[in-house]
């Protein structure tokens, strides 16, 4: 029985399916056995039927078995800026991209600086889960989607989510949702024709300003890499598993009636799937909160009305190498001038793949590319119009990056990283927060040098702008790209 204010605050977003909860708890249905998400559309229970968790794993080792009707799996994600949430969800993004590897909680913990008993602290603290119990969750719940949603074979399946072995996957599934595998793909809704693609769908809490996302995606696209056409993002993929490397093409469409954005790949993506998904979620921006940022926003409207716009994203990165790259190219240039670089680039040095998509050829030069050239890096980018500074930049980041001196991913303490970025030579504090802010998915990167920004606040000074930001904190990368937005 409820017995918190908490409680019955909660069952009352249950009550109105507001999609501003979805996410941030789920509903546990004694009667049922089963948990929903609070916009599920099944008969409502009884309050005192109702207990409440804060993550899908949390509710299911009460005991109780995801919902076939809204789907548990299909819920967007969280994202928190204070330093011990800020631990445990970009650990929890760790586990959800890396959950088709074997990777040891104190490897995990190495990656995000602290130690592994550290961080099952603050795992505890946030989730009320050990990491292990949320890795298996991200696995059931991955599994779920693909029987749901595909035509996969279920040991297809059960080696793309990351369990070992056929057996292991039956008996987990059995154990936690009382269905075997086979039994779920039968009673999900509708017949799907077989086909040798893959998709699914990832969520997010509304409004999503998805065109403006597109619109900042196709001005920077870079040829034979991505496209934007009718409606949807498509790029090509290379991604590593082991000794060997990945290669494939994605689409990104928009459902703005399930609130989801829908996931298409081919099936060569399958082993890497996880990395995928979650490379997704951060390029679309898929654990925003719109409504706390516009919250902590709202004051830009009284600069000019309508500045802050509710549901706008931060364009993340798929391959933060890429990104870094394009960041430098674009240096001091227009947006078309860079891309024309990046084209460049990718004609010379890429790797071409063969996709069936017209326009996708070809994915970005790796990093190890950068560092295999003979001779001076100048000499070899030189002729496609980058100047010698910019090639020896590309040259550190890639170095970079293979030494793993910087983190670019989901770095625990940005600021830190940024500083390291701007001891590279030919990276100034314009590039470093861009990249921070793309790259590692940091809410509070602030390029206030920015043309765009300085034009958008003029006449202020720059000390002047950085002194106005400070009230958009911790939310100034989405006051970026709202200013950018603005013209």
């Amino acid at each position: 029985m409820m017995q918190t204010a908490e409680d019955r605050a909660r069952y009352a977003a249950f009550e109105s399916k507001d999609a501003r909860f979805d996410g941030r708890f789920f509903v546990g249905i004694s009667t049922t056995g089963i948990y929903c998400r609070p916009v599920c559309r099944a008969k409502l229970p009884k309050p005192e039927n109702c207990s409440f968790y804060t993550t899908a794993a949390a509710a299911e080792l009460a005991g109780f078995r995801p919902c076939l009707l809204c789907r548990p799996e299909l819920a967007p994600g969280n994202a928190r800026v204070d330093a011990v949430s800020s631990l445990a969800h970009r650990a929890a993004r760790l586990l959800e991209e890396n959950c088709g590897n074997e990777q040891s909680i104190a490897e995990l913990a190495g990656q995000l600086g602290c130690t592994d008993r550290h961080l099952r602290r603050a795992f505890a603290a946030e989730y009320h889960v050990t990491p292990i119990q949320y890795l298996q969750t991200c696995r059931l719940l991955l599994a779920k989607n693909l029987l749901t949603d595909t035509e996969l074979s279920v040991i297809d399946v059960a080696m793309a989510s990351g369990f070992g072995s056929l057996r292991r996957f039956n008996d987990l599934f059995q154990k936690h949702y009382r269905l075997a595998p086979t039994a779920l793909r039968r009673q999900a809704a509708g017949k799907k024709e077989p086909h040798s693609d893959v998709t699914v769908a990832l969520g997010y809490r509304p409004p999503y300003q998805w065109q403006q996302m597109l619109d900042f995606l196709a001005l920077r696209a870079i040829p034979g890499v991505e496209i934007v056409s009718n409606g949807e993002y498509l790029r090509t993929v290379c991604l590593k598993t082991g000794d060997r490397q990945v290669y494939g093409w994605v689409r990104i469409g928009h459902q703005p009636q399930k609130n989801a954005l829908t996931v298409t790949m081919n099936d060569s993506l399958l082993p890497v799937l996880p990395q995928v998904l979650s490379r997704i979620r951060h390029l679309f921006d898929l654990y925003c909160d719109p409504d706390a940022v516009y919250e902590g926003l709202a004051s830009m409207n009284q600069i000019h009305p309508g500045l802050c716009v509710r549901g706008t994203r931060v364009p993340g990165s798929f391959d933060p190498f890429e990104m870094t790259v394009r960041a430098v190219l674009g240096q001091q240039i227009t947006v078309k001038g860079a891309r024309t670089l990046a084209a460049r680039l990718v004609a010379a040095y890429g790797t071409p793949i063969q996709t069936d998509i017209e326009g996708l050829t070809h994915t970005f030069p790796s990093p190890e590319a950068m560092l295999a050239f003979y001779g001076t890096i100048g000499d070899h980018l030189g002729p496609l119009g980058i100047t010698g500074a910019r090639a020896n930049t590309i040259l550190e980041l890639a170095r970079a990056f293979l030494l793993g001196t910087i983190d670019f991913s989901f770095c625990p303490q940005p600021e830190a990283e940024l500083q390291k970025l701007m001891a590279l030579p030919g990276i100034g504090p314009w590039t470093a927060q861009y990249i921070s802010m793309r790259a590692m998915g940091w809410t509070d990167a602030f390029p206030h040098t920015d043309y765009g920004i300085q034009k958008a606040l003029a006449p202020r000074t720059s000390k002047e702008i950085l002194d106005l930001a400070e009230t958009w904190r911790p939310w100034r990368s989405y006051a970026t790209v709202n200013l950018w937005n603005s013209f």
